[in-house]
């Protein structure tokens, strides 16, 4: 029996012939892997009470204290308001720390309090272990796939942030 995805696309090939459905074969691949990858660590963030977002602040925050709220924002490629939020929470739970930011008294920098650093570093080999697990079928020539994926990630941020 064909998969959803298979008589999805035939289903718009035969109402649509017009259309070209490949793209959607691309961005089928990359949300089932995504939908993989967050599955296998929602057990992980559960157990330690952090979100995915929450991680995604914390990961980069654990290797550098002069961030600001709108840096992290652009490196994550997130919304300010949504780091705003994420930041908040992990402030409340005291994971995070601001401090003024003596070059721009408008803004915080912010880092992560020795809690949040215990947190991250018990959450994040959890992570990579999960993540080693669902990719340890890849060929040995991991190095390929890798560089295809960049290529289309750097690709897809071109197109997005052409003017």
């Amino acid at each position: 029996m064909d998969s959803l995805r298979t008589r999805t696309e035939r289903a718009w090939t035969d109402a649509r012939p017009d259309l070209d459905t490949t793209p959607m074969l691309v961005v089928g691949q990359i949300n089932r892997i995504a939908a993989a990858l967050e599955v296998a660590v929602e057990p992980i963030y559960a157990a330690a009470g952090v979100s995915a977002t929450e991680v995604q602040l914390l990961v980069p925050l654990r290797h550098s204290d002069n961030l600001s709220a709108i840096r992290l924002a652009e490196q994550l490629g997130m919304t300010r308001a949504g780091v705003s939020k994420a930041l908040g929470a992990l402030e409340t739970r005291r994971l995070i720390a601001r401090r003024p930011n003596p070059a721009d008294r408008r803004s915080a920098l912010v880092e992560l309090t020795d809690t949040g650093r215990a947190l991250i570093d018990d959450v994040f080999p959890k992570e990579l272990h999960a993540h080693a697990e669902l990719l340890a079928q890849l060929p040995e020539d991991r190095r390929r796939i890798v560089d295809s994926l960049r290529t289309l990630a750097t690709a897809v941020e071109t197109v997005r942030s052409a003017p």
